[in-house]
């Protein structure tokens, strides 16, 4: 990848817009404006997002300045911002699909028990209630048998958090089924 030609007076400007000069720091983000959207244009293949990710990359720059050490060039640090909000923009999409295909898979079991006239249990209809966060490790655990160990690394997140999850999980299941008997 190539990197940006430096404006003339970078570091001049870089020192100015450190120490707080609007001026500057805008000379600067409109000289390396052109450099980042390239950029984000070939690493999200997709203008629009580009577009947004540039806009927030230019906007964390303009909050994150003051701290600009200088141990890299303006556009490697333009381009590291960038590439972190791209990555984060691609989690909350990713995650944003599968809580979409859960509701979709959830749907579609109360479809086809409908369908086969079959009464839809109530702990199934209580389960359907939780968060996915506390939904899956129970499916895991309690109805597919999985370890900790295995939960934990399918969902990327610490072996006392599945732990966590479970307890919590269970306990609103308990309270929702319990009140379930009680009407």
């Amino acid at each position: 990848m190539s990197s940006a030609e430096p404006h003339p007076d970078e570091e001049r400007l870089i020192a100015r817009a450190v120490r707080g000069d609007d001026q500057a720091l805008a000379d600067l983000l409109r000289h390396h404006y052109a450099f980042l959207y390239r950029y984000m244009l070939k690493i999200t293949m997709n203008k629009p997002m580009a577009e947004d990710l540039v806009q927030d990359t230019m906007l964390k720059a303009i909050e994150r300045i003051g701290g600009f050490e200088s141990r890299s060039k303006l556009s490697t640090w333009l381009i590291s911002v960038g590439t972190r909000l791209y990555i984060d923009e691609m989690r909350k999409a990713q995650r944003s699909r599968r809580w979409q295909s859960e509701e979709q898979a959830l749907q579609g079991i109360r479809f086809q028990a409908a369908l086969q006239q079959q009464e839809w249990p109530d702990a199934l209809e209580a389960l359907g209630g939780l968060q996915y966060e506390q939904r899956v490790p129970i499916l895991l655990k309690y109805y597919y048998g999985y370890a900790y160990e295995e939960i934990a690394d399918w969902m990327n997140i610490p072996v006392g958090t599945v732990k966590s999850r479970l307890h919590n999980g269970l306990g609103k299941l308990r309270k929702e089924l319990k009140t379930d008997e009680e009407t």
